[in-house]
């Protein structure tokens, strides 16, 4: 796979990516609303020491100060300050966990004691923090005693604040990091997904895989749905792209082979549900319009869908017609759609749909009708039963029908396979139902093309009615 392919696969699955976000950003936030907060609040203390002259003063001492500090530091964490801080507070730890929740510094070269004290209330921080240099302060007083040449002291500097907001959870932080990881692993699913895919997508990707060539790309469109399924319109901006698909088709068949162009095309499919019928009528159907006469033969003598798709009634038809029961001519019906269009329904529905349809009466039918017309025959899957494939060994050749970001690769080419083992001609690949949008759009389809050229076709008319009526 290339980059670009990866690219697809990301524009694909973005609703994924966007999902798997915001469920890592909604999981960072529940976790920090669960999480126990946790304050800090800071207290320093100004060590001092006033040495005893022998004239009896007291002076302070800077130099010894500082030389008492790493003593004082040692002298925070003993249990006998804990202690005292406990009795202070109020507090029903023991003093080694009460201990764990004070950290003191000395920033460097200074003979100051820096106190920070965490609680679980902004106000027992504060408390915390202060009352841990009253008790060192209590504690030096008691063991330096009256007898000292040097008094040490400490004094409180800058008194402990109640904090604000909470020092942990830090929800800003764990939102970045919840969104980052969410979008990573949504990432990494778009990547797993679309190396792992063996679903039809891109154009180029099926012809590299496959070594057939794609005959047509048939946009997806509201305008193939409901109980015909036929492009009725071809004007409107709305079934513009797949109108012209259709004839792009068409026009593909006819530059295949100019010398000898197929005239009996069957028009099948790997599976059930790609929408070979359908292309089968709208492209028998186009090619009517063109002014070229059509026989639509439904070869589906198991789920026929022709005269329904077509708005006709079925009654008698193509089985009817082999078996001897009714004259090809009394059976075919035209469509109020085209007048150079002529259909042959499936008729009575047989017991050995197979055996009727690689019949000898079969062959002969589609040489005579293709003597004054091209033939489109709708046949079934070719992998739910054999009969597709026995219908292409009497054809020119077959169109297969694939689903986009349906049909597995697989399947495509176990039917291709069911193509060649018949003795048939497998003569390209119709991608139908391409998304417009996403990763897989088709750029013939998309709506800027539609725009320009549905109203480069109005204005086109606009003026040449115009004209007609100046003349």
């Amino acid at each position: 796979m290339e980059l670009r392919d990866y690219l697809r696969g990301l524009r694909r699955h973005w609703l994924a990516i966007a999902l798997m976000t915001l469920l890592g950003v909604g999981t960072a936030y529940g976790w920090s609303l669960l999480q126990t907060p946790v304050y800090e609040a800071t207290a320093s203390g100004v060590v001092q020491a006033k040495t005893e002259y022998e004239n009896g003063q007291l002076l302070n001492d800077d130099s010894s100060a500082r030389l008492k500090v790493p003593t004082l530091l040692d002298m925070a964490g003993w249990k006998e300050v804990a202690e005292r801080v406990i009795d202070d507070v109020g507090l029903t730890e023991s003093p080694e966990s009460v201990a764990t929740r004070i950290t003191v510094e000395n920033p460097q070269s200074t003979s100051i004691i820096r106190f920070t004290a965490r609680a679980n209330t902004p106000q027992e921080a504060a408390a915390l923090a202060q009352a841990w240099i009253d008790a060192l302060a209590t504690t030096v007083a008691i063991v330096d005693g009256e007898d000292s040449p040097t008094e040490i002291s400490i004094y409180s500097a800058a008194a402990a604040t109640v904090p604000t907001t909470p020092v942990f959870p830090d929800t800003r932080t764990a939102l970045i990091v919840g969104g980052v990881l969410g979008l990573g692993a949504g990432i990494a699913f778009a990547l797993i997904r679309t190396a792992s895919d063996r679903r039809v997508r891109a154009t180029d990707d099926v012809e590299a895989k496959l070594h057939v060539p794609v005959m047509g790309v048939i946009p997806s469109s509201n305008a193939l749905t409901g109980t015909s399924k036929l492009m009725t319109e071809t004007t409107g901006e709305r079934t513009f792209p797949v109108a012209e698909a259709l004839r792009s088709l068409r026009t593909n068949l006819r530059f295949m082979d100019v010398d000898n162009p197929p005239r009996k095309i069957v028009v099948s499919s790997p599976l059930p549900g790609d929408g070979k019928s359908t292309i089968a009528c709208n492209l028998a159907l186009t090619l009517a319009r063109s002014g070229e006469p059509v026989v639509l033969v439904d070869g589906d003598l198991r789920r026929p869908t022709v005269a329904a798709n077509l708005e006709l009634p079925g009654g008698a038809g193509l089985s009817d017609v082999l078996t001897g029961r009714a004259a090809v001519a009394d059976v075919l019906q035209r469509t109020p759609h085209d007048a150079h269009l002529l259909v042959l329904a499936a008729g009575t529905i047989p017991p050995n749909p197979s055996e009727v349809l690689g019949s000898a009466r079969m062959r002969q039918l589609l040489d005579d009708l293709a003597k004054h017309a091209t033939v489109i025959i709708d046949a079934p899957p070719l992998l739910a039963v054999t009969d597709g494939a026995v219908l292409t060994q009497q054809a020119d050749g077959a169109l297969l029908v694939v689903g986009v970001g349906k049909t597995n690769y697989d399947f495509v080419e176990k039917a291709l396979d069911a193509v060649r083992k018949a003795n048939g001609r497998a003569l390209g690949l119709v991608l139908n139902k391409v998304p417009k949008k996403g990763g897989d759009a088709s750029p013939y389809a998309s709506a800027a093309y539609v725009q320009e050229y549905a109203e480069g076709s109005r204005r086109k008319r606009s003026s040449t009615h115009v004209a007609a009526e100046s003349a």
